[in-house]
């Protein structure tokens, strides 16, 4: 293959491939090739044997051949679905134009500032073809048509507008437009448009399907091609020397268009199903521009702007193809993963392209858009914008882990009027994401959920977002795993004073200890929030007194949870006596490094408290003589709930267990798993479970065994209320076992584990 392109190297060759480390090959565009390439292929390829270069791509990636030998190969993403990629060492995404290279590039092309200005302001203002930008050659398309259509200068400036493209199928019309528009047709004797793009469009849609974008004489004979110079040369470009002369599109997007065009000029029902149905059965990505020129072309306006040139173009084809995208919204709403969310996407775009609004509405019945785990690019995110804009049902968008960064999320940003509950959980957004998410929800009258956990929005753009909290809806904002520090609590406390809305608040795993704390609770008193999350925020002993001065005056706040962070001190008592005025429902103080002499004040907090109906103290060391004073408390206190799992609890614990729940009325639910409670005094529990009111009772893991069941059965025999009971992790195999699954018949039991 080298030899044939380069044969003055026939007497270097051999040591060329001496010294295969300081060989680079680089094939391009792996998307177009016609093979498949299966690189999971471990055949060993013989050098000196003449094979497929599909093949020796395999070996030389595979370094089963001229091992040592560097390779870069490149493709479109949406070939990359279907291939094997742990073979490579190292896969680069290109992301193409920034803003700045594409400023720069419009000032190249047009070497004239201020028409440079007006095609870059119009791009800049029509975000899917400023999103195409980041693509160079496409770049020179969009340059290449605003040029065009600036230099036909209509009469007014209503006129313009209206004749720059919008979508990426009216872009390639108006490009071929202007090529029949500007190149006389059917001079001397050569084709007709119409004859051109129709020969040309069936030779490209052969191309399309078939993974072919170089063409040959043959080629251009069998689909009646002529290649009389004139339009021909507009189209197609030719390399190599007679008799060995190959033919290739100006760009592959205008061999797709072709291939989608040559359907409305001449329209056959059955070879467009045909079509359809085998771009559908690929799974490669090479049919989906095709397919979202052949939906762009089904709008009657952009059809229209080729009609003087081509003559009339089917109406038929576009009915077809728009019972088509309604087949497939179909088949997407009974069908829902993440490779039909990918799926979904493609529709998207199809829709996109149709610029069809009352088709959207039709289509988009669901109140709810799921792209979970998929990623979505800038142009991704643009066309999901459209798609919202247009559909006024849809009332729920999850994008989470979509890594839709700063620039996806602005393209979003316009949609949020319509939504109630927006999902960006972990998409890369960062302080300056701030912004642009404070302009979304500012005066914001149907967003209620915002979750924008697992980002990083720590910085000084933070305080926007809290500014526009204040006169947004918002019920639920989630911040968890923001990387917020202390320095943002200003910021959070003037967004919540300030709030109307705002009931509940997740500040979850961020970094929150330190001297502005203060500020935070202090807001609290006059916030409207109910349910506040700050788990594992490394909060100490230290901040106890300003949590108890947040919660001491507040009167709305039913939900309160502090797990993972370390409470045990001399000033957890502040925050236990504060308990006692707050309205606090639940608490969660699972994991805070509390232990037994922290029980007196658990006490305290519990004993006179009205409102307290949940308590998690899992995950803490509260085993010791103190435990008799929670236990005491208990009796007085309204829980309903209790979880003391974890709590390295042995037997011992037992009788004060048994006088907390012996007489108490509103114990529903109780969690001892994970403890230590068998020996003698175990009985002692299971003799107050018979007056108590427990629903459900865990004993997971408490290394029971069969002396256990007769206790176990003496407690469960005369209550009247037991309904769960859990006892999976034990060793309860032995001659009593009977005894537990004899009283089993007389019990309430609905389920035992």
């Amino acid at each position: 293959m080298i030899l044939q392109q380069y044969p003055h190297l026939e007497s270097h060759i051999g040591n060329i491939l001496q010294d295969p480390e300081r060989l680079l090959f680089i094939f391009d565009g792996l998307d177009e090739s016609i093979q498949q390439i299966d690189f999971r292929s471990s055949k060993l390829f013989n050098p000196k044997q003449r094979t497929e270069i599909g093949e020796i791509v395999v070996s030389l990636v595979r370094q089963n051949l001229l091992k040592g030998c560097s390779v870069l190969i490149t493709s479109r993403p949406t070939r990359l679905a279907s291939v094997d990629t742990g073979v490579f060492q190292r896969i680069a995404e290109i992301m193409g134009f920034l803003h700045e290279d594409r400023l720069t590039f419009y000032k190249n092309f047009f070497g004239n500032e201020e028409l440079s200005k007006k095609a870059f302001h119009y791009v800049q203002e029509n975000d899917t073809l400023y999103t195409f930008c980041y693509i160079p050659s496409y770049c020179w398309i969009i340059c290449t048509v605003l040029s065009m259509c600036f230099r036909a200068q209509p009469t007014n400036t209503d006129q313009l507008m209206a004749s720059l493209p919008k979508t990426v199928t009216q872009l390639f019309v108006t490009f071929v437009s202007n090529i029949l528009a500007n190149h006389s047709q059917n001079k001397d004797g050569g084709h007709t448009a119409r004859e051109l793009l129709t020969s040309i469009g069936w030779m490209a849609e052969h191309g399309a399907m078939n993974h072919m974008i170089v063409f040959d004489e043959r080629h251009l004979d069998s689909f009646s091609v002529r290649n009389d110079k004139h339009l021909f040369s507009c189209f197609l470009m030719e390399s190599g020397q007679p008799p060995d002369v190959d033919y290739t599109f100006l760009h592959l997007t205008l061999q797709e268009f072709c291939a989608a065009l040559v359907h409305f000029i001449t329209y056959n029902p059955d070879r467009l199903q045909e079509t359809l149905d085998k771009a559908e059965s690929y799974k490669d990505g090479r049919a989906e521009i095709f397919l979202r020129f052949l939906c762009g072309l089904s709008d009657s306006t952009t059809r229209s702007i080729l009609k003087s040139y081509v003559g009339e173009l089917s109406t038929q084809a576009s009915r077809h193809v728009i019972t088509w995208i309604q087949e497939k919204i179909t088949e997407q709403r009974s069908n829902r993963s993440t490779r039909d969310n990918r799926d979904l996407l493609n529709v998207f775009y199809y829709l996109h392209e149709t610029r069809n609004k009352d088709l959207v509405s039709q289509c988009i019945e669901s109140n709810k858009v799921d792209f979970s785990g998929i990623p979505l690019s800038p142009l991704d995110c643009s066309v999901l914008s459209f798609i919202l804009h247009s559909s006024r049902e849809t009332e729920k968008v999850i994008l989470r882990s979509c890594n839709i960064q700063n620039e996806g999320l602005r393209k979003l940003i316009p949609t949020l009027h319509n939504i109630k509950s927006l999902i960006l959980y972990s998409n890369h957004l960062t302080d300056s994401s701030c912004p642009h998410l404070a302009s979304g929800i500012r005066n914001n009258q149907t967003l209620r959920t915002l979750n924008l956990s697992k980002n990083n929005l720590e910085g000084p753009h933070f305080t926007d977002l809290m500014a526009a909290l204040t006169t947004s809806r918002i019920e639920e904002l989630q911040l968890n795993n923001n990387f917020l520090t202390d320095s943002s609590c200003p910021h959070l406390a003037f967004g919540i004073r300030h709030s109307q809305t705002l009931r509940t608040l997740d500040l979850s795993y961020n970094n929150l200890e330190g001297p502005h704390f203060s500020d935070l609770m202090a807001s609290l008193t006059a916030s409207q929030i109910e349910e506040l999350q700050l788990p594992y925020n490394r909060l100490t002993d230290s901040s106890c007194p300003q949590l108890a001065s947040g919660i001491r005056n507040n009167q709305t706040l039913r939900t309160l949870n502090m797990c993972g962070n370390n409470l045990e001190g001399p000033h957890f008592r502040d925050l236990m006596a504060a308990l006692t005025t707050s309205r606090i429902e639940e608490l969660q103080l699972d994991n805070t490094h509390l232990t037994d002499s922290s029980c007196p004040h658990l006490a305290s907090g519990i004993r006179n408290n009205q409102t307290l109906r949940i308590l998690d103290l899992s995950w803490n060391n509260l085993k010791g003589p103190h435990f008799s004073d929670l236990m005491a408390a208990l009796t007085t206190s309204r829980i309903e709930k209790l979880h003391l799992n974890n709590n390295h609890l042995t037997d011992s614990s037992c009788p004060h267990l048994a006088s907390g729940i012996r007489n108490n009325q509103t114990l529903r639910i109780l969690n001892l798993s994970e403890n230590n409670l068998e020996g003698p005094h175990f009985s002692d529990l299971m003799t107050a479970l018979t007056t108590s009111r427990i629903e459900e009772l865990h004993l997971v893991r408490n290394n029971l065994t069969d002396s256990s069941c007769y206790q176990l059965a003496s407690g469960i025999r005369n209550n009247q209320t037991l309904r769960t009971l859990h006892l999976s992790g034990n060793n309860l195999e032995g001659p009593h076992f009977s005894d537990l699954m004899a009283v089993l018949t007389t019990s309430q039991i609905e389920e035992l584990q």
